[in-house]
């Protein structure tokens, strides 16, 4: 079946179903057919058509999601902006060509029109939406994912859901949606919920954690920097979390010690994600696989994913990767080689699982070798007086933050001696600063270069 048409397949069965619950307010899964059916007739009547640039610079509403549903049943190339893009990164986004811009706006202008028949007119090849990557090291590229890539992926098309994508769809019934409907994680876990015949449940104040038990929150996607927040809170604040069946943990690396503090604070329902804006979703771990001690990895591979390990660097291919960085064929031609798509992240394979141990990029040279940050902070992040460890290196120099465990003191002698026992005198930070937290970039990643200040 064509993306998007087993979403609207699933809607189209029992429709008086609530499919999206925002406050006091409730839309039946007939009632975002209609909302949808009516924003791509104003869609057309604004000159939308198959392949025309949709940009969606919108907040999280019922109308919003009908919104992204109606540009892909017309065909269109959809690119969802998140908050945070600088204004030159914004200019760099929108210059891609795009013949309709949705704000919240001009939603209403769109809602003018009888709902039309929702028949969609892709072609496989079509570029269905632009991801964009965090623009951290420059201006975002906009990785182009087809509509043959989005009917064929991992929670969009349920016939190629396994195991551990069919336990996540179960777990669905009430789906916490917030953030932005730009994050492709929140597009592609929403899914699961709309083919499950689950509710998106969109808080009207999001106060984490209590928001989770308030509103009986089933499944949820979560970053790190937000789950450790979490559970500095309910070691304070216990709260009664029992409806929760599944919470998603992506962005960033995850501390194993903090995932078991998970596990044994939030209970047995954490799946520990990885993948990139330009694969998607890669691997997961399940809550059994933790609970088996495998929470030093990110799992196995999803059905239909490919992993290679190549001089300690993972390639990737996937039915759903993206076919090219848009509009950009000297990136595409570093990234995508023969098929397969190179994360620069690095990674070893044991038992079939993943476990990560840096980036290719994150390298500092000292003394003329070259050394990766990615080790020497999961060494530091093994002290029992250790919460998080950060690691960077500007001219030559290594430099250590770390976040202390509360009610704890390390001593900066202890954790040089712990680096050095287990990688070697090169590997030891020339400075170990301990802070309170670390900054967060626009897309809710650890911010490290930020740790340096001005200088």
């Amino acid at each position: 079946m064509s993306f998007p048409d087993a979403v609207f397949a699933a809607l189209r069965t029992e429709p008086p179903r609530i499919a999206v619950e925002h406050g006091s307010r409730s839309v039946t899964r007939a009632g975002l057919l209609r909302l949808t059916g009516r924003i791509a007739a104003g869609m057309r009547a604004a000159g939308v058509k198959r392949g025309s640039g949709v940009a969606m610079i919108t907040s999280v509403t019922p109308e919003a999601l009908a919104a992204y549903l109606a540009a892909w049943a017309l065909g269109a190339r959809l690119v969802g902006i998140r908050p945070g893009f600088s204004e030159k990164q914004l200019d760099h986004i929108l210059g891609d060509g795009h013949d309709l811009i949705v704000t919240d706006d001009k939603l209403p202008d769109l809602l003018e029109n009888d709902d039309e028949p929702l028949l969609l007119t892709s072609r496989p090849q079509d570029v269905a939406r632009l991801v964009h990557t965090s623009g951290s090291t420059g201006l975002p590229k906009a990785c182009a994912q087809t509509y043959e890539a989005l009917s064929a992926h991992y929670t969009w098309n349920p016939d190629s859901w396994d195991a551990a994508t069919t336990a996540m769809a179960a777990a669905c019934d009430r789906y916490l949606l917030f953030g932005s409907l730009a994050s492709v994680v929140v597009q592609d876990y929403l899914a699961l919920c709309l083919l499950h015949g689950g509710t998106a449940v969109i808080p009207e104040e999001l106060d984490f954690p209590r928001v989770l038990a308030d509103l009986r929150i089933t499944f949820t996607i979560m970053n790190v920097p937000r789950l450790y927040a979490i559970l500095d809170s309910l070691r304070d604040n216990p709260l009664d979390l029992r409806s929760l069946r599944g919470m998603i943990v992506a962005g960033s690396p995850l501390a194993p010690h903090r995932l078991r503090e998970a596990m044994d604070r939030i209970g047995p329902v954490i799946y520990h994600h990885y993948g990139q804006s330009e694969t998607n979703g890669l691997t997961v771990t399940t809550p059994e696989e933790i609970a088996a001690g495998h929470d030093d990895t990110v799992g196995k591979p999803h059905g239909g994913a490919e992993i290679e390990i190549r001089d300690g660097e993972i390639w990737a291919r996937t039915p759903w990767m993206m076919r090219e960085y848009w509009e950009n064929p000297a990136e595409t031609a570093e990234t995508l080689v023969d098929g397969w798509i190179r994360t620069r992240d690095l990674g070893v394979l044991e038992d079939g699982r993943l476990r990560l141990t840096g980036r290719a990029r994150d390298v500092v040279i000292v003394n003329g070798y070259p050394l990766y940050a990615g080790p020497i902070e999961r060494v530091l992040a093994t002290h029992p007086d250790v919460d998080q460890a950060y690691v960077l290196g500007p001219e030559e120099v290594l430099h250590a933050f770390v976040i202390p465990r509360p009610g704890t003191q390390p001593d900066p002698a202890d954790l040089s001696t712990l680096v050095r026992d287990e990688l070697g005198a090169d590997s030891v930070p020339s400075t170990i600063t301990f802070v309170d937290s670390v900054p967060l970039a626009p897309s809710g990643k650890p911010d490290k270069q930020a740790l340096l200040g001005d200088d």
